[in-house]
Parts: C-alpha cells; sequence; structure tokens
C-alpha cells in the first residue's frame, strides 16, 4: 500500500511540474507575443511576428495576429497613398488658385479707381472683403498640406516663457483693435522644453487669434510652473457642442465667420507632431484651450 502511495505522489509530483512548466512556457509564449505585436504596430513594418513556442494554441493566436497585421498593413499602405495624393491635390490646387485670385485683386483696384457712387463703392468693398476670404483660405490650405506633409522641424531647447511673452507681443495692434486687455501670469521659473520654435509660434499665434475671434472683450493668459499653459476668455456665443469642434478642420462657427477653420486644426497637429497635448473646454460661458509639453529628457 505504501508502495502505491509512494508511486502515486511522484505522479502528482511529475504532473505537477510538467503542468508549471507549461505555464512558463505559455507565459513566455505571451509575452513574446506581446512584445513581437507591439514592435509591429509602433515601426511601421511589414514583417510578421515569429515565437519559439511548439504549443499549437499559441502558434495558432499567433498565425491569427498576423492575418490581422496583414490587413492592418494593407490598409495602412492604402491610407498612406490616399493621405499623400490628397495632401498632393490640396498643394497643387492651392498653388494654382493664386494667381488668378492675384488678377483678380488686381483689377479690382483698377475698378475701384474708375467707378463711384454709394453702391458701387459698397458692391466692390464686399467684393474684396470675398476675396480676401479666399485669398486667406487658400494660403491656409498651402500652409496646412505643407505643415501636415513635411517631417518634424528642427528643434531646439526653447522657454516657452519667453516664446510666450513673444508671442502676445507680435499681437499687441489686435489686442488694442479689440479694446482687449489680456490678463497675463508667467512664473518666474524657466520651463524648458525640446521644440520646434516656428511650429511652436504658430501654434501660440492660433491660439491668440482663435481667442481674438471669439472672445467677448476679455483674455486671460496663465502659464503654470510645470509649463501648462492656460488661455481662457467669455464666449457666451459659444456652446460645448461647438467647442468640441473647433479642431475639426475646416469647422467654424457663426462669430467666427471669417475664420478659415485650419487654424487650430493646424495647432493640434503641430502639437501632437511634437508630442504635446492640447484640448478645448467651455465652462460657464467661457472658452478654455488648455495647452502642455511634457519635459524632454536632456
Amino acid at each position: 500500500m505504501m508502495r502505491y502511495l509512494g508511486v502515486l505522489c511522484v505522479a502528482l509530483f511529475t504532473l505537477c511540474v510538467l503542468l508549471l512548466l507549461k505555464i512558463c512556457l505559455m507565459r513566455r509564449a505571451a509575452r513574446e507575443i506581446s512584445w513581437e505585436l507591439e514592435n509591429k504596430l509602433s515601426d511601421d513594418t511589414n514583417t510578421l511576428m515569429g515565437i519559439s513556442s511548439r504549443d499549437s494554441s499559441m502558434r495558432r493566436l499567433a498565425g491569427e495576429i498576423n492575418r490581422q497585421l496583414r490587413v492592418l498593413n494593407q490598409e495602412r499602405r492604402r491610407f498612406q497613398q490616399g493621405d499623400r495624393e490628397l495632401k498632393e491635390a490640396v498643394t497643387n490646387i492651392s498653388h494654382d488658385l493664386r494667381t488668378p485670385l492675384t488678377a483678380i485683386s488686381g483689377y479690382l483696384d483698377l475698378l475701384e479707381s474708375e467707378v463711384s457712387g454709394r453702391d458701387a463703392s459698397r458692391y466692390l468693398s464686399m467684393i474684396r472683403n470675398r476675396i480676401q476670404m479666399l485669398t486667406e483660405l487658400t494660403e491656409e490650405l498651402f500652409r496646412y498640406s505643407m505643415i501636415t506633409s513635411t517631417e518634424d522641424r528642427q528643434r531646439e531647447w526653447l522657454t516657452l516663457n519667453s516664446v510666450l511673452e513673444e508671442s502676445l507681443a507680435s499681437y499687441y495692434a489686435a489686442f488694442l483693435q479689440r479694446n482687449i486687455t489680456p490678463k497675463i501670469s508667467i512664473p518666474e521659473e524657466k520651463a524648458e522644453r525640446f521644440l520646434s520654435r516656428s511650429a511652436l509660434m504658430r501654434i501660440f499665434g492660433n491660439i491668440i487669434s482663435n481667442s481674438l475671434k471669439y472672445s467677448d472683450g476679455d483674455l486671460s493668459v496663465v502659464m503654470k510652473a510645470d509649463g501648462t499653459i492656460l488661455f481662457a476668455n467669455e464666449a457666451k456665443a459659444l456652446t460645448p457642442v461647438l467647442v468640441g469642434r473647433l479642431f475639426d478642420r475646416f469647422y467654424t462657427v457663426e462669430t467666427g465667420c471669417q475664420s478659415t477653420g485650419l487654424g487650430l486644426a493646424i495647432s493640434k497637429q503641430l502639437c501632437e507632431r511634437m508630442g504635446g497635448h492640447i484640448q478645448a473646454d467651455y465652462q460657464d460661458g467661457r472658452l478654455l484651450i488648455t495647452l502642455y509639453f511634457p519635459k524632454s529628457p536632456r
């Protein structure tokens, strides 16, 4: 009896060891699959994953993931090709529109010098306004296509405080024209980030321009010690739904009728390309735009 019990204990012990070994091998295979999948998704590669495990279930799982990766790679290539063609088309169309718009503006100048009368002046003014809007839209389309089709711009170590001050100072005349006295709070502690100066100036400029369009007469700019920057202004004409779409391309609201609807979309794309975060909120009748760039390692 004791002999049988001993054999049974040995068999159970061996079975437990085999089960533990099986679990360890499956966990190892699962880690390999997870690591391989992460690499394939982040590296934009056409290679498929391979695992060292001989387990049929894990190999079937890897095979199914590889099948999905093939589909994903095909869709990614289709998207990249379509996106590239669209950007090239927008660039070409924007470039082609510049010449006739310039000619129309020139002929309009000549027409204004020849035509007199209150109604004629009013109609000419309306035509010039429409031409100006179309010209601005064409320029924004061109800039947008150029920004989205180029790689990251040259980066350098910047102090957010000073770039923000410079951007606000460049809008001094616009603030005076709108009778806006911005309330600005920038800490003395420097927040240094590894960013593109031109892209950062573009982001700040678009946000400030947007605030001028939708502001009811005020603007608050607060920069925190961690580098978070908050732009806030009264905007009673907006709603949470409208604010939620401010970053959509070509989207405008009535109060921003002179807008092309590309400014904040460009800011969002540039911000995310440099690893930052931007969001818009609407609280108690105030439009809040928050901008943040994480600290970059030296």
